[in-house]
């Protein structure tokens, strides 16, 4: 598979423009057009996502460019009005982001790019966390209509959607980090930008084997469950298949959907309680694979002289594990990034297109050969 794997299909819409202004000074008193904050944001060469952080106070803005923000706004007499920016919301410069599940660790470094790329394209970002059992269709679809939204980004979601759910969504709509694989959408009828899950997780057994592990055993939140999970499973399962191991069903522990640490460190428990019998681990997540070094070690043992452990994700906590975690890195900066500018091109009326990223190993010093 290449770095990047393209399949482009269907198309729409149009992009908004730039507003301007003037402004007249004689003796230190200044006469002006109405600002609005595109003309700041014009103003000071910034995006106006980041002029509406400053007005706001968020604090993910360098102090320089606040200066410069503080002081334009100053100079101009520039006063924010929510009639305006209703007005600015009709003509479709907003982006909303439903992100599901506000604690994972690799959605943070994925958003940290979308808000970037999104402030280089001219958008506005609007934010929406939702839990993880959450419906970020109805979600989206709520925003979409409150805020007035061009598009719409999708960061995480159900790999099962049907066109009945998805007609909720009135904009043009990007899945990152996952795709629609048990579901019934068109290719054309939207775009995602991920990784290969399947392949990810079979890589990583691969992995494992070329390191001379022939008992690997695995953790996962479900077996069957149309999900990233599934893909993951099925991944690894077929990797040991495909070398003549023949896959044990004892070496498998579920953790009953859940990819929250408390239960990947109880199943890990269940595990080993039923069985030492294997020498390595195959997990599908970096907070996870934490999880279960913790139980590893409870239970007396080593990583990774007695178990090797290797997962996916590629998180930076992960990097000060002891030993450092190996793990399958998913390009978080570089998804956010591709999910926007997909979304851009849809919005200039290119067509829809599905990227798959490719994942890579990062060798740590969870694994050991035997």
């Amino acid at each position: 598979m290449t770095d990047i794997d393209y399949r482009p299909t269907g198309k729409l819409a149009k992009q908004s423009s730039w507003g301007h202004f003037d402004t007249l000074q004689s003796n230190r008193e200044k006469a002006w057009y109405p600002m609005t904050i595109k003309d700041i944001a014009k103003t000071c060469g910034v995006g106006i996502s980041t002029v509406s952080r400053v007005l706001n106070g968020r604090p993910d803005v360098s102090d320089e460019v606040r200066s410069k923000v503080l002081a334009v706004v100053e100079e101009t007499g520039y006063i924010p009005n929510n009639s305006a920016r209703d007005l600015s919301r009709s003509h479709s410069d907003a982006i909303g982001v439903v992100v599901r599940g506000s604690d994972n660790l690799f959605f943070s470094a994925v958003l940290k790019s979308i808000s970037s790329e999104i402030d280089k394209f001219g958008y506005t970002m609007v934010p929406h966390f939702i839990t993880s059992d959450a419906d970020e269709v109805k979600a989206g679809a709520i925003l979409e209509r409150e805020k007035k939204l061009r598009g719409l980004i999708f960061l995480g979601g159900r790999f099962d959607y049907t066109k009945e759910e998805l007609a909720l969504v009135n904009v043009p709509y990007v899945c990152c980090s996952f795709n629609n694989s048990f579901g019934t959408l068109e290719d054309s009828d939207y775009s995602s930008v991920s990784i290969d899950d399947y392949q990810t997780a079979y890589d990583a057994a691969e992995y494992l084997m070329k390191k001379g592990h022939r008992k690997i055993a695995g953790v996962v939140p479900g077996k069957d469950d149309h999900s990233i999970s599934e893909l993951r499973y099925v991944g690894y399962k077929d990797a040991l298949e495909d070398a003549g191991i023949r896959h044990n069903d004892n070496l498998v522990e579920e953790t009953g959907g859940s990819f929250e640490m408390p239960a990947a460190y109880d199943a890990v428990k269940r595990l080993l309680a039923r069985t030492h019998d294997f020498t390595a681990l195959c997990v599908p997540s970096d907070t996870m694979a934490i999880a279960a070094m913790k139980a590893i070690a409870d239970e007396g043992l080593r990583v990774p002289e007695d178990i090797s452990i290797i997962a996916i994700d590629g998180l930076t906590v992960s990097e000060y594990t002891l030993p450092t975690l190996t793990t399958m890195v998913q390009p978080a900066e570089r998804m956010g990034r591709h999910a926007v500018s997909v979304l851009h091109d849809v919005l200039r009326g290119k067509e829809t297109r599905h990227e798959l990223l490719k994942a890579a190993v990062r060798e740590g010093g969870s694994v050991r050969e035997i």
